[in-house]
């Protein structure tokens, strides 16, 4: 049994409707711009690096998540 290179499964810390202040701290291939809540990666499409926004969790995957920013 290898224990080195194994990586267990983590359940998200994410549902789809939450709210989080996150800051944009990298910006993806597609352009998105990338955050992490609690180490999950997050997608947020019309976000720049150095953003602080609020975003909505709009989809959840089992490797990374999809939010929109809030506007209010």
């Amino acid at each position: 049994m290898r224990s080195g290179g194994e990586r267990r499964d983590v359940s998200s810390p994410l549902n789809v409707g939450d709210t989080h202040d996150v800051k944009i701290d990298d910006v993806g291939r597609e352009g998105d711009g990338i955050a992490r809540i609690e180490g999950f990666v997050v997608f947020v499409p019309n976000t720049k690096k150095g953003d602080s926004v609020k975003v909505r969790i709009t989809k959840v995957s089992r490797r990374v998540g999809f939010a929109e920013v809030v506007t209010e």
